[in-house]
């Protein structure tokens, strides 16, 4: 069952709580539950009988702390206790992507645990997969009654594999949060061997080789192209400048000013009018800090949107970004465009706000400053993975 929105950088992951009747188990869902911030959590669905034993399956949706850079999402169910309802604890267990064996730890209990946990080894082998392979934790439960079996009797029966384990009482809450976060540890280890779970984004290296953050990168990009360059001599090595590509001339210096963070508020840097670049019949070469990150092929359509924006056209502004963002996520290869923007790491949440603006039926200035910071961001991302590769 696991999935990962790309766009949001979140993984949703299914744990489910299996264990003999009566075991504690919706007992277990029911002391996260109160536990977990309300802003945290979902509707906790139970369907029960007079004798309180579910008879099909709780489900609470649990958002947890971030794991990298990555949110996580847990779907947490319970199964039915009794053996008779197989057909439904196999039903709940498909798409598992971990369990938490709740054992009873009462003496006259030991019979149904081992009941369970060979039913439960059952189950997942019919899904094709072996219990030794897969994430599970020990939850000894009802530690707080009199009597219960030592936990080393336990483990003998019960864990032999020697898999966490906790000793709790569901009743109170102890032990129950110390549970659910072990078997989360081992899920998100399990997704990330089948790298089901994106890595981290690289952090940047200390030693100052590359400024973290778009800003950052944005002004570092834009001081390169200050440095003076000797006549007739390409910006970079092995490429021609865009302004020169398409005529005009070398292309002029840009004011060293740092790119501000979005807010309304046009990005596109001062235009400098230098008496140097000026070609005749034809007025000063200007460029903003979109069209200065272009490469070649995408040069015209980044000055068109530019041009709109200065001429205060903000709806063809955001059209001719939405142009130039999907013809320069294309460089990142076939897929949608949500596959695209993730391999170049683009922020997702700035691609979907501005994704959103195409149902917008009147676009503002900050609307169209921030299709402009967007379209920034994806050129700075193309540049630092190299593309397009330069001929």
């Amino acid at each position: 069952m696991s999935s990962v929105n790309l766009m949001a950088r979140e993984v949703a992951a299914k744990i489910v709580f299996y264990g003999p009747g009566l075991s504690g188990k919706t007992t277990t869902l029911r002391k996260i539950y109160e536990t977990v911030r309300p802003a945290h959590r979902g509707e906790m669905m139970s369907i029960a009988t007079e004798g309180d034993r579910t008879l099909f399956f709780d489900f609470l949706p649990v958002k947890v702390e971030r794991v990298g850079d990555c949110s996580v999402r847990l779907a947490l169910y319970t199964v039915p206790g009794q053996v008779f309802y197989n057909a439904t604890r196999k039903l709940v267990l498909q798409g598992a992507d971990g369990v938490v064996f709740v054992a009873d730890s009462q003496p006259e209990a030991m019979d149904a645990n081992r009941e369970s946990l060979a039913n439960l080894e059952e189950n997942l082998f019919e899904h094709g997969i072996r219990l030794d392979r897969f994430p599970l934790v020990m939850q000894w439960n009802k530690r707080d009654l009199e009597g219960v079996l030592p936990v080393e009797e336990l483990r003998k029966e019960l864990n032999p594999r020697g898999v966490p384990e906790f000793e709790t009482a569901a009743a109170n809450g102890r032990g129950v949060l110390d549970t659910l976060k072990a078997i989360t540890r081992l899920v998100i280890k399990d997704l990330r061997s089948k790298r089901i779970v994106p890595p981290p984004r690289p952090t940047t290296p200390t030693g100052g080789q590359q400024p973290a953050g778009l800003e950052a990168q944005l002004t570092q990009h834009l001081q390169n192209r200050q440095q003076p360059q000797p006549p007739g001599q390409p910006q970079h090595p092995g490429q021609q400048h865009p302004a020169m590509a398409f005529g005009g001339g070398p292309a002029p210096a840009l004011a060293p000013t740092p790119v501000p963070r979005v807010a309304p508020v046009a990005v596109v840097a001062p235009r400098i009018e230098p008496a140097s670049v000026v070609a005749p019949q034809v007025g000063p070469k200007l460029l903003g800090a979109a069209s200065a990150l272009a490469s070649g092929d995408m040069f015209d359509h980044a000055r068109a949107a530019e041009a709109a924006f200065m001429s205060g056209d903000y709806t063809t502004c955001v059209t001719a970004c939405t142009d130039a963002i999907r013809r320069a996520l294309a460089y990142a290869g076939e897929g949608p465009l949500a596959q695209q923007a993730f391999l170049l790491r683009v922020d997702g949440a700035d691609l979907l706000r501005f994704q959103g603006m195409a149902t917008q039926q009147h676009i503002r200035v900050d609307d169209a400053a921030f299709a402009l910071y967007v379209l920034m961001q994806v050129f700075v991302r193309l540049n630092a993975v190299g593309l397009p590769n330069a001929e």
